[in-house]
Protein backbone atom coordinates (compact mmCIF):
# COMPACT_ATOMS: atom_id res chain seq x y z
CA UNK A 1 0.00 0.00 0.00
CA UNK A 2 1.10 3.58 -0.66
CA UNK A 3 2.26 5.84 2.18
CA UNK A 4 0.90 8.86 0.27
CA UNK A 5 -2.61 10.25 0.91
CA UNK A 6 -5.34 8.44 -1.02
CA UNK A 7 -6.41 10.20 -4.22
CA UNK A 8 -10.15 9.66 -4.87
CA UNK A 9 -11.46 9.98 -8.42
CA UNK A 10 -13.24 13.19 -7.35
CA UNK A 11 -13.66 15.38 -4.27
CA UNK A 12 -15.14 18.75 -3.28
CA UNK A 13 -12.95 21.77 -2.50
CA UNK A 14 -14.37 23.58 0.56
CA UNK A 15 -12.54 26.68 1.76
CA UNK A 16 -12.88 28.93 4.82
CA UNK A 17 -15.16 31.45 3.11
CA UNK A 18 -17.53 28.61 2.14
CA UNK A 19 -17.79 27.60 5.78
CA UNK A 20 -18.36 31.22 6.79
CA UNK A 21 -21.19 31.55 4.24
CA UNK A 22 -22.96 28.53 5.69
CA UNK A 23 -22.49 29.68 9.29
CA UNK A 24 -23.92 33.09 8.39
CA UNK A 25 -27.14 31.43 7.20
CA UNK A 26 -27.29 29.15 10.24
CA UNK A 27 -27.31 32.28 12.41
CA UNK A 28 -29.96 33.98 10.28
CA UNK A 29 -33.76 33.86 10.37
CA UNK A 30 -34.04 31.73 7.21
CA UNK A 31 -32.76 28.20 6.77
CA UNK A 32 -34.94 27.53 3.73
CA UNK A 33 -37.08 29.48 1.23
CA UNK A 34 -35.20 32.66 2.14
CA UNK A 35 -33.12 35.28 0.32
CA UNK A 36 -30.15 33.03 -0.46
CA UNK A 37 -32.16 31.09 -3.05
CA UNK A 38 -32.81 33.95 -5.52
CA UNK A 39 -29.30 35.30 -4.92
CA UNK A 40 -27.81 31.94 -5.91
CA UNK A 41 -30.16 31.64 -8.89
CA UNK A 42 -29.21 35.09 -10.18
CA UNK A 43 -25.50 34.32 -9.82
CA UNK A 44 -25.87 31.00 -11.65
CA UNK A 45 -27.90 32.54 -14.48
CA UNK A 46 -25.24 35.22 -14.94
CA UNK A 47 -22.48 32.60 -14.91
CA UNK A 48 -23.99 30.58 -17.77
CA UNK A 49 -25.52 33.47 -19.71
CA UNK A 50 -29.18 32.55 -19.30
CA UNK A 51 -32.03 34.89 -18.31
CA UNK A 52 -33.00 32.77 -15.31
CA UNK A 53 -32.18 29.78 -13.15
CA UNK A 54 -34.37 27.74 -10.81
CA UNK A 55 -32.55 25.99 -7.95
CA UNK A 56 -33.72 22.58 -6.75
CA UNK A 57 -32.63 19.86 -4.34
CA UNK A 58 -30.51 17.70 -6.68
CA UNK A 59 -29.50 17.10 -10.27
CA UNK A 60 -32.15 14.38 -10.40
CA UNK A 61 -34.75 16.86 -9.13
CA UNK A 62 -33.67 19.24 -11.90
CA UNK A 63 -34.36 16.60 -14.55
CA UNK A 64 -37.65 15.65 -12.89
CA UNK A 65 -38.81 19.27 -12.70
CA UNK A 66 -37.85 19.83 -16.34
CA UNK A 67 -40.05 16.91 -17.39
CA UNK A 68 -42.94 18.32 -15.35
CA UNK A 69 -42.41 21.78 -16.83
CA UNK A 70 -42.85 20.57 -20.42
CA UNK A 71 -45.82 18.39 -19.38
CA UNK A 72 -44.41 15.01 -20.35
CA UNK A 73 -46.66 12.12 -19.42
CA UNK A 74 -48.01 8.68 -20.31
CA UNK A 75 -47.71 7.85 -24.01
CA UNK A 76 -44.80 10.23 -24.54
CA UNK A 77 -41.33 9.02 -25.54
CA UNK A 78 -38.11 10.66 -24.38
CA UNK A 79 -34.88 9.79 -26.20
CA UNK A 80 -31.89 9.49 -23.86
CA UNK A 81 -28.35 8.13 -24.33
CA UNK A 82 -27.60 4.56 -23.32
CA UNK A 83 -24.51 5.75 -21.41
CA UNK A 84 -25.44 8.10 -18.59
CA UNK A 85 -26.41 7.99 -14.94
CA UNK A 86 -29.77 6.30 -14.41
CA UNK A 87 -31.44 9.61 -13.41
CA UNK A 88 -31.47 10.78 -17.04
CA UNK A 89 -33.79 7.94 -17.98
CA UNK A 90 -35.63 7.75 -14.67
CA UNK A 91 -36.88 11.33 -14.95
CA UNK A 92 -39.10 10.25 -17.84
CA UNK A 93 -40.48 7.36 -15.81
CA UNK A 94 -41.22 9.69 -12.87
CA UNK A 95 -43.86 11.42 -15.01
CA UNK A 96 -45.15 8.26 -16.73
CA UNK A 97 -43.28 8.76 -20.01
CA UNK A 98 -41.09 6.13 -21.65
CA UNK A 99 -37.32 6.57 -22.07
CA UNK A 100 -36.10 5.41 -25.48
CA UNK A 101 -32.39 4.68 -25.47
CA UNK A 102 -30.11 5.82 -28.28
CA UNK A 103 -26.62 4.49 -28.82
CA UNK A 104 -23.47 6.51 -28.18
CA UNK A 105 -20.19 7.01 -29.99
CA UNK A 106 -17.86 4.21 -28.85
CA UNK A 107 -14.92 6.59 -28.47
CA UNK A 108 -16.61 9.42 -26.56
CA UNK A 109 -19.72 8.00 -24.90
CA UNK A 110 -21.71 10.95 -26.28
CA UNK A 111 -25.15 10.39 -27.76
CA UNK A 112 -25.06 9.47 -31.47
CA UNK A 113 -27.33 11.81 -33.49
CA UNK A 114 -27.66 9.23 -36.27
CA UNK A 115 -29.11 6.71 -33.82
CA UNK A 116 -31.34 9.41 -32.33
CA UNK A 117 -32.75 9.96 -35.81
CA UNK A 118 -33.52 6.24 -36.10
CA UNK A 119 -35.36 6.29 -32.76
CA UNK A 120 -37.67 9.21 -33.55
CA UNK A 121 -41.39 8.39 -33.77
CA UNK A 122 -44.60 10.39 -33.72
CA UNK A 123 -44.60 9.87 -29.93
CA UNK A 124 -41.22 11.52 -29.37
CA UNK A 125 -41.83 14.52 -27.14
CA UNK A 126 -38.31 15.20 -25.86
CA UNK A 127 -34.63 14.48 -26.41
CA UNK A 128 -32.24 14.67 -23.46
CA UNK A 129 -28.61 15.21 -24.45
CA UNK A 130 -25.95 14.38 -21.86
CA UNK A 131 -22.66 16.30 -21.83
CA UNK A 132 -20.68 13.34 -20.55
CA UNK A 133 -17.63 14.13 -18.44
CA UNK A 134 -17.86 17.80 -19.36
CA UNK A 135 -17.58 17.30 -23.14
CA UNK A 136 -20.57 18.55 -25.11
CA UNK A 137 -22.96 16.50 -27.22
CA UNK A 138 -23.58 17.50 -30.85
CA UNK A 139 -26.15 20.15 -30.01
CA UNK A 140 -26.59 21.61 -33.54
CA UNK A 141 -27.55 18.20 -34.95
CA UNK A 142 -29.80 17.37 -32.01
CA UNK A 143 -31.47 20.80 -32.07
CA UNK A 144 -32.28 20.41 -35.76
CA UNK A 145 -33.79 16.98 -35.17
CA UNK A 146 -35.79 18.12 -32.15
CA UNK A 147 -37.19 21.08 -34.07
CA UNK A 148 -38.20 18.93 -37.06
CA UNK A 149 -39.87 16.41 -34.74
CA UNK A 150 -41.62 19.14 -32.69
CA UNK A 151 -39.83 17.76 -29.64
CA UNK A 152 -38.24 19.56 -26.70
CA UNK A 153 -34.44 19.42 -26.37
CA UNK A 154 -33.14 19.30 -22.79
CA UNK A 155 -29.47 19.37 -21.85
CA UNK A 156 -28.34 17.17 -18.97
CA UNK A 157 -25.40 19.38 -18.04
CA UNK A 158 -24.67 17.80 -14.65
CA UNK A 159 -21.05 17.35 -15.80
CA UNK A 160 -20.72 20.54 -17.76
CA UNK A 161 -20.81 23.71 -15.64
CA UNK A 162 -18.28 25.96 -17.38
CA UNK A 163 -18.20 24.02 -20.65
CA UNK A 164 -19.00 25.65 -23.96
CA UNK A 165 -19.60 24.72 -27.59
CA UNK A 166 -18.40 27.04 -30.36
CA UNK A 167 -17.99 29.73 -27.72
CA UNK A 168 -21.56 29.49 -26.36
CA UNK A 169 -21.71 28.55 -22.66
CA UNK A 170 -23.57 25.38 -21.75
CA UNK A 171 -26.72 26.47 -19.94
CA UNK A 172 -27.39 29.61 -21.98
CA UNK A 173 -30.05 27.68 -23.95
CA UNK A 174 -29.80 29.98 -26.94
CA UNK A 175 -29.15 27.39 -29.65
CA UNK A 176 -32.14 25.13 -29.66
CA UNK A 177 -32.44 23.66 -26.17
CA UNK A 178 -35.36 24.56 -23.94
CA UNK A 179 -33.58 23.93 -20.64
CA UNK A 180 -30.29 22.77 -19.16
CA UNK A 181 -30.06 20.91 -15.86
CA UNK A 182 -27.10 21.03 -13.46
CA UNK A 183 -25.93 19.08 -10.41
CA UNK A 184 -24.03 20.39 -7.38
CA UNK A 185 -23.19 17.05 -5.82
CA UNK A 186 -19.79 17.15 -4.05
CA UNK A 187 -17.94 15.54 -6.98
CA UNK A 188 -19.18 18.21 -9.41
CA UNK A 189 -17.59 21.56 -10.31
CA UNK A 190 -19.19 23.37 -7.38
CA UNK A 191 -20.74 21.74 -4.33
CA UNK A 192 -23.86 22.43 -2.29
CA UNK A 193 -23.86 19.01 -0.58
CA UNK A 194 -26.75 17.91 -2.75
CA UNK A 195 -28.42 20.34 -5.10
CA UNK A 196 -29.23 21.18 -8.68
CA UNK A 197 -30.71 23.81 -10.96
CA UNK A 198 -32.42 24.35 -14.29
CA UNK A 199 -31.60 27.22 -16.64
CA UNK A 200 -33.47 28.40 -19.71
CA UNK A 201 -34.90 31.30 -21.68
CA UNK A 202 -38.71 30.92 -21.71
CA UNK A 203 -40.26 32.61 -18.62
CA UNK A 204 -43.29 30.30 -18.82
CA UNK A 205 -40.97 27.32 -18.22
CA UNK A 206 -39.35 29.16 -15.31
CA UNK A 207 -42.75 29.67 -13.70
CA UNK A 208 -43.72 26.00 -14.13
CA UNK A 209 -40.38 24.88 -12.67
CA UNK A 210 -41.00 27.02 -9.61
CA UNK A 211 -44.41 25.40 -9.23
CA UNK A 212 -42.97 21.92 -9.71
CA UNK A 213 -40.40 22.33 -6.93
CA UNK A 214 -43.00 23.52 -4.39
CA UNK A 215 -45.88 21.01 -4.57
CA UNK A 216 -47.43 22.86 -7.53
CA UNK A 217 -48.60 25.58 -5.14
CA UNK A 218 -49.27 29.23 -5.97
CA UNK A 219 -49.37 31.64 -3.03
CA UNK A 220 -49.54 34.99 -4.81
CA UNK A 221 -52.96 36.46 -5.53
CA UNK A 222 -51.87 37.47 -9.04
CA UNK A 223 -51.37 33.82 -10.02
CA UNK A 224 -54.47 32.39 -8.37
CA UNK A 225 -57.45 31.11 -10.32
CA UNK A 226 -59.95 32.57 -7.80
CA UNK A 227 -60.05 35.70 -5.65
CA UNK A 228 -58.07 35.26 -2.45
CA UNK A 229 -60.15 35.30 0.74
CA UNK A 230 -57.13 36.24 2.84
CA UNK A 231 -53.36 36.05 3.40
CA UNK A 232 -53.47 32.32 4.22
CA UNK A 233 -54.81 31.37 0.80
CA UNK A 234 -52.90 29.14 -1.64
CA UNK A 235 -53.77 26.92 -4.61
CA UNK A 236 -52.25 23.69 -5.88
CA UNK A 237 -52.29 24.06 -9.65
CA UNK A 238 -50.26 21.04 -10.73
CA UNK A 239 -48.85 17.85 -9.22
CA UNK A 240 -45.46 18.98 -7.96
CA UNK A 241 -43.07 17.80 -5.28
CA UNK A 242 -40.89 19.19 -2.53
CA UNK A 243 -37.78 19.75 -4.65
CA UNK A 244 -36.59 22.86 -2.81
CA UNK A 245 -32.98 23.75 -2.11
CA UNK A 246 -32.26 25.15 1.36
CA UNK A 247 -30.73 28.55 2.07
CA UNK A 248 -27.83 26.72 3.71
CA UNK A 249 -27.06 24.95 0.44
CA UNK A 250 -27.66 28.07 -1.66
CA UNK A 251 -25.21 30.07 0.43
CA UNK A 252 -22.57 27.40 -0.05
CA UNK A 253 -23.37 27.26 -3.76
CA UNK A 254 -23.06 31.01 -4.19
CA UNK A 255 -19.70 31.02 -2.40
CA UNK A 256 -18.51 28.12 -4.53
CA UNK A 257 -19.84 29.67 -7.74
CA UNK A 258 -17.57 32.68 -7.22
CA UNK A 259 -14.64 30.24 -7.60
CA UNK A 260 -15.96 28.47 -10.68
CA UNK A 261 -13.48 30.06 -13.09
CA UNK A 262 -10.54 29.21 -10.84
CA UNK A 263 -11.74 25.65 -10.34
CA UNK A 264 -12.35 25.23 -14.06
CA UNK A 265 -8.95 26.61 -15.02
CA UNK A 266 -7.32 24.19 -12.59
CA UNK A 267 -9.20 21.24 -14.04
CA UNK A 268 -8.12 22.19 -17.55
CA UNK A 269 -4.53 22.59 -16.41
CA UNK A 270 -4.61 19.12 -14.83
CA UNK A 271 -6.14 17.71 -18.02
CA UNK A 272 -3.34 19.24 -20.10
CA UNK A 273 -0.79 17.58 -17.85
CA UNK A 274 -2.60 14.24 -18.15
CA UNK A 275 -2.62 14.58 -21.94
CA UNK A 276 1.11 15.23 -21.95
CA UNK A 277 2.07 12.45 -19.52
CA UNK A 278 -0.20 9.77 -21.01
CA UNK A 279 1.64 9.97 -24.33
CA UNK A 280 4.20 7.64 -22.81
CA UNK A 281 1.67 4.97 -21.70
CA UNK A 282 0.94 2.53 -24.50
CA UNK A 283 -2.69 1.81 -25.27
CA UNK A 284 -4.21 4.55 -23.08
CA UNK A 285 -6.28 7.05 -25.07
CA UNK A 286 -7.94 10.11 -23.47
CA UNK A 287 -11.68 10.20 -24.18
CA UNK A 288 -11.50 13.96 -24.81
CA UNK A 289 -8.76 14.61 -27.40
CA UNK A 290 -6.48 17.65 -27.11
CA UNK A 291 -8.34 19.43 -29.92
CA UNK A 292 -11.57 19.43 -27.87
CA UNK A 293 -10.04 20.18 -24.49
CA UNK A 294 -10.35 23.98 -24.64
CA UNK A 295 -14.14 23.94 -24.24
CA UNK A 296 -14.45 20.83 -22.06
CA UNK A 297 -15.34 21.35 -18.39
CA UNK A 298 -13.50 18.17 -17.31
CA UNK A 299 -15.83 16.94 -14.63
CA UNK A 300 -14.11 13.62 -15.35
CA UNK A 301 -10.81 12.67 -16.87
CA UNK A 302 -11.73 9.43 -18.62
CA UNK A 303 -9.46 7.24 -20.72
CA UNK A 304 -10.06 4.32 -23.05
CA UNK A 305 -8.01 1.18 -22.51
CA UNK A 306 -8.12 -2.13 -24.40
CA UNK A 307 -7.80 -4.22 -21.26
CA UNK A 308 -7.94 -7.52 -23.13
CA UNK A 309 -5.08 -6.47 -25.38
CA UNK A 310 -3.04 -5.45 -22.36
CA UNK A 311 -3.70 -8.83 -20.79
CA UNK A 312 -5.25 -7.51 -17.58
CA UNK A 313 -8.84 -6.94 -16.47
CA UNK A 314 -10.23 -3.54 -15.55
CA UNK A 315 -11.10 -4.82 -12.08
CA UNK A 316 -7.49 -5.86 -11.56
CA UNK A 317 -6.21 -2.49 -12.77
CA UNK A 318 -8.54 -0.69 -10.37
CA UNK A 319 -7.41 -2.94 -7.52
CA UNK A 320 -3.75 -2.26 -8.29
CA UNK A 321 -4.38 1.48 -8.49
CA UNK A 322 -6.12 1.42 -5.11
CA UNK A 323 -3.14 -0.39 -3.60
CA UNK A 324 -1.02 2.52 -4.81
CA UNK A 325 -3.42 5.01 -3.22
CA UNK A 326 -5.18 6.02 -6.44
CA UNK A 327 -8.95 5.92 -6.84
CA UNK A 328 -10.73 5.30 -10.13
CA UNK A 329 -14.30 4.76 -11.32
CA UNK A 330 -16.35 3.70 -14.33
CA UNK A 331 -18.85 6.16 -15.85
CA UNK A 332 -21.25 4.51 -16.50
CA UNK A 333 -22.79 1.05 -16.64
CA UNK A 334 -25.09 1.48 -19.68
CA UNK A 335 -28.62 2.07 -18.45
CA UNK A 336 -30.27 -0.57 -20.72
CA UNK A 337 -28.17 -3.17 -18.85
CA UNK A 338 -29.79 -2.30 -15.51
CA UNK A 339 -32.29 -4.90 -14.22
CA UNK A 340 -35.14 -2.38 -14.09
CA UNK A 341 -34.77 -1.52 -17.78
CA UNK A 342 -34.05 -5.11 -18.81
CA UNK A 343 -37.41 -5.81 -17.26
CA UNK A 344 -38.92 -3.24 -19.59
CA UNK A 345 -37.52 -5.00 -22.66
CA UNK A 346 -34.13 -3.36 -23.16
CA UNK A 347 -30.84 -5.21 -23.70
CA UNK A 348 -27.27 -3.96 -23.92
CA UNK A 349 -26.62 -6.02 -27.06
CA UNK A 350 -28.77 -3.53 -29.01
CA UNK A 351 -26.21 -0.77 -28.31
CA UNK A 352 -22.77 -1.71 -29.69
CA UNK A 353 -21.39 1.79 -29.19
CA UNK A 354 -22.40 1.81 -25.52
CA UNK A 355 -20.99 -1.69 -25.03
CA UNK A 356 -17.66 -0.70 -26.59
CA UNK A 357 -17.40 2.51 -24.59
CA UNK A 358 -18.30 0.81 -21.32
CA UNK A 359 -15.87 -2.06 -21.86
CA UNK A 360 -12.90 0.27 -22.31
CA UNK A 361 -13.50 3.32 -20.12
CA UNK A 362 -11.88 4.25 -16.83
CA UNK A 363 -12.11 7.57 -14.95
CA UNK A 364 -8.91 8.80 -13.31
CA UNK A 365 -8.70 11.33 -10.44
CA UNK A 366 -9.81 14.84 -11.40
CA UNK A 367 -10.61 17.61 -8.92
CA UNK A 368 -9.48 21.18 -8.44
CA UNK A 369 -7.41 20.55 -5.29
CA UNK A 370 -5.04 18.15 -7.06
CA UNK A 371 -1.38 19.07 -7.55
CA UNK A 372 0.58 18.57 -10.75
CA UNK A 373 2.56 15.91 -8.92
CA UNK A 374 -0.69 14.02 -8.30
CA UNK A 375 -1.16 13.65 -12.06
CA UNK A 376 2.38 12.31 -12.43
CA UNK A 377 1.68 9.86 -9.61
CA UNK A 378 -1.56 8.65 -11.22
CA UNK A 379 0.03 8.13 -14.63
CA UNK A 380 2.97 6.25 -13.15
CA UNK A 381 0.63 4.06 -11.11
CA UNK A 382 -1.54 3.38 -14.16
CA UNK A 383 1.46 2.38 -16.28
CA UNK A 384 2.48 -0.15 -13.61
CA UNK A 385 -1.08 -1.38 -13.07
CA UNK A 386 -1.42 -2.20 -16.78
CA UNK A 387 1.49 -4.60 -16.78
CA UNK A 388 0.19 -8.16 -17.33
Amino acid sequence: MSDLPFLPYARQSIEDDDVEAVVRVLRSAHLTSGPEIPAFEDALAAAVGSPWAVAVSSGTAALHAACIAVELGPGDEVIVPAVTFVATANCARFVGAEPIFADVHPDTGLIDPDDVRRRLTNRTRAIIAVHLGGATADMPALAAMASAANAVLIEDAAHALGASRDGEPVGSCRRGSAMATFSFHPVKHIATGEGGAVTGVDPALRDRLRLARDHGIVREAAGSSAPSPGPWYYEQQLLGHNLRLTDIQAALGRSQLAKRDRFLARRRSLAARYLSRLDSVEGVVPVVPPAASRECAYHLFAVRIDFARRGVTRAEVMRRLREKGVGSQVHYIPVPAQPYYRGRGWALDAFPGARAYYDHTLSLPMFAAMDDSDVDRVVAALAEALEP
